[in-house]
């Protein structure tokens, strides 16, 4: 004889569910897999000088920030939430960077190059292209899904866009001032400094989570490129913080949520009327 199942489904979730499991850890280092946290420059002099990894975003965050693209809250939709895009016309002029994140795929290039967008999310990477700005370079690590970036500040396209002075350590400190709505003090920050912020676009809105972490960077200018111009006052060209961020999700707009608890709510009901019809 067949048994009934009685089953009460909630018509709406606050918050839509993933379906992806977050990563056990926040990143490997590269260090330890014969990496480096220092990019690959072509033609410095001299030879052999790179650039720092120094923002790491986890692969404990919300998993569609951990994928490359504008779509469902994506990497490149986060970016712009913090005023970088991709660059002028979608069009790569500037020459790539390598970097080797130990994880077994050896030397890769840069996956993409984003620059400050002056508040104009369409055009606005080409007045930084001139005139100079915030930008990075970033890698996924293929071992754990998280995305190394190379941040800085240059100079504009008549000084060569060459690094500007503690450029290096501003770039950072201003992605994280600016998706935490904080103002950071570039020589203030220890291993002990956490910041919280939001930022929104597009109807998303994320919540980032920083911790400057040491040990993956050495505070130096050894192996820095542009260390003549960057380094000041007594100062090495970095100082060896990495801010790692962690980032989640906090609203989506209602059309995602609704796709999401409809996609969800459809797997539900089809494995439980498999079971309503196997009961004996």
């Amino acid at each position: 004889m067949k048994r009934a199942l009685a089953l009460c489904l909630p018509l709406a979730l606050a918050s839509p569910l993933s379906t992806h499991k977050r990563a056990p850890v926040a990143y490997e280092n590269p260090l330890d897999s014969g990496g480096s946290m220092l990019t690959i420059v072509n033609g410095t002099y001299p030879a052999g000088l790179g650039e720092p990894l120094n923002v790491i975003i986890s692969a404990q965050s919300d998993p569609a920030v951990l994928v490359q693209s504008q779509d469902n809250g994506g990497f490149n939709n986060y970016m712009l939430s913090t005023f970088l895009a991709n660059e002028c016309l979608n069009a790569h002029f500037g020459s790539d960077q390598m970097a080797n994140l130990g994880d077994g795929a050896g030397n890769e290039t840069q996956l993409a190059e984003l620059r400050w967008d002056y508040g104009n999310p369409y055009i606005g990477t080409c007045e930084e292209t001139f005139d100079g700005g915030l930008h990075h370079r970033y890698w996924v690590q293929n071992t754990t899904g998280a995305f190394f970036l190379a941040v800085s500040v240059e100079k504009d396209l008549a000084s060569g866009h060459d690094i500007i002075v503690n450029g290096y350590n501003l770039g950072r400190d201003y992605l994280v001032g600016n998706l935490t709505n904080t103002q950071i003090d570039s020589r203030n920050v220890t291993n002990q400094t956490t910041v919280v912020g939001r930022t929104s676009y597009a109807n998303y809105t994320y919540q980032t989570s920083v911790q400057y972490v040491s040990g993956l960077l050495q505070n130096s200018s050894d192996g820095i490129n542009h260390y003549l111009t960057v380094e000041t006052d007594g100062y090495p060209a970095i100082d060896g913080l990495v801010a790692v961020l962690t980032v989640n999700i906090t609203s989506r707009p209602v059309s995602s949520a609704a796709t999401t608890v409809a996609s969800l709510s459809t797997v539900v009901v089809a494995g439980l009327a498999t079971m309503l019809f196997t009961l004996v």
